[in-house]
């Protein structure tokens, strides 16, 4: 009983001590862990547990007993009942040793299983992270472009405003010509309306002189 008790101690300090480091059977032993953990695995790890602990219970009552008996009969106490003693202590205190490193192995499991999960769900929200950082960038590159193309276009309607304005100003100044020579030529037709009028009333004052030089001439000759 004894020697089985020190090789479950033996083996269950080797696992806690592969389970605490990194090596190629850590993954090994927590399969076989998570194994264990499934079905009727964790039935029958109970029942173990229950049965050593029952064992461990009765080898402290024949201990406290041994005990008594031996107060009770003032330390006479046979070498029989020491060497028990002695056997029943040891068995429970292995027994309490290796439920402890029982213990110890599930706690440890547990926490391992759950610093992988929060990796990975870490890496997932990395991950996301890195996405929505990615769709900023590209976000912001195509807001440069727009905002590159919007002074561009703003470009385009300042000279398109400056064509506007300069193609305004000729068309004023061709308007102000053409009212200029409006002016001009009515002023010329005004001129040429009065230079017709007085040359007919040349023309008439020479046609009064040249007859009244003929019936001079008449008068004259008669």
């Amino acid at each position: 009983m004894i020697q089985v008790l020190f090789t479950v101690i033996f083996a269950e300090v080797a696992v806690i001590l592969l389970l605490i480091f990194k090596t190629p059977l850590r993954k090994l032993i927590i399969m076989g862990l998570d194994r264990v953990k499934r079905g009727r695995g964790p039935i029958v790890v109970k029942t173990t547990g229950g049965t050593i602990f029952v064992v461990m219970l009765s080898s402290i009552y024949s201990v406290v007993s041994i005990h008594k008996r031996w107060i009770d009969e003032d330390g006479n106490v046979t070498p029989t009942d020491q060497i028990l003693m002695a056997q029943h202590l040891l068995e429970a205190s292995l027994m309490g040793f290796s439920l402890f490193l029982g213990l110890m192995i599930d706690r440890l499991h547990h926490y391992i299983r759950e610093l992988r999960m929060r990796r990975k769900s870490m890496e997932a929200v990395n991950k996301q992270n890195r996405g929505f950082e990615d769709g900023k960038n590209g976000a912001s590159d195509d807001m440069k472009s727009l905002e590159e193309e919007a002074g561009a276009l703003r470009l385009k309607i300042k000279k398109l405003e400056a064509t506007v304005e300069e193609k305004a100003k000729e068309s004023s100044d061709a308007e102000a010509n053409v009212v200029a020579l409006k002016k001009q030529s009515e002023h010329f037709l005004r001129e040429n309306d009065s230079l017709h009028e007085e040359n007919q009333n040349l023309r008439a004052q020479l046609q009064s002189l040249d007859q009244r030089l003929s019936n001079s001439d008449v008068r004259k000759a008669s």
